[in-house]
């Protein structure tokens, strides 16, 4: 009886994906060092940067816009959990992609995941802080570089689906 093939846990562009996502945690984290340990940004409270963007320290405890607020060590822990799982998933699919930009996209979501999920661990919470908005009419969320990461990671991943570089590639995702 054969056995079925197990696909590989390391792939060609797997070094390119895991350095991008090694220097994106490692922006993430001095980012908020910085803005926390150096600015103290928690006691300056709002900081306006232009008439358009401030400073301002905000905990989500949450996903994105702070949905699915997780009060407790039992919903912080699931987030932890989902967060890996989601991560360890762009991780195999890394080992597969044949195409450098892929590999990029998977590399900024994976470094800014787990900057995120580093927050959760140290802190209960993701620190963000990067306000922009419109007068006092109009505020977009509140984010970190992390967040940054994570949203160009999924455009350029949109970017590679609908402008393919190369058919012929395409078939090995």
């Amino acid at each position: 009886m054969k056995l079925p093939a197990i696909k590989p846990l390391w792939g060609p562009l797997s070094a390119l994906g895991f350095a991008v996502a090694v220097a994106g945690f490692l922006a993430d984290r001095l980012s908020k060092w910085w803005l926390l340990d150096v600015y103290a940004i928690t006691d300056r409270g709002r900081v306006e940067i232009t008439p358009f963007f401030d400073l301002v320290m905000a905990w989500n405890k949450g996903v994105s816009y702070g949905l699915f607020s997780a009060e407790t060590w039992v919903g912080r822990a699931i987030l932890i959990g989902f967060a890996v799982l989601v991560t360890v998933a762009l991780g195999l699919w890394l080992a597969r992609v044949a195409r450098p930009l892929m590999a990029v996209s998977l590399g900024l979501i994976i470094g800014g995941a787990v900057g995120n999920v580093y927050d959760r661990v140290k802190f209960g919470a993701v620190a963000d802080f990067f306000s922009f908005h419109i007068d006092d009419v109009f505020y977009w969320y509140i984010f970190n570089i992390a967040d940054v990461w994570i949203v160009l990671g999924v455009g350029l991943m949109l970017y590679d689906a609908l402008f393919p570089q190369s058919g012929a590639d395409k078939a090995k995702e």
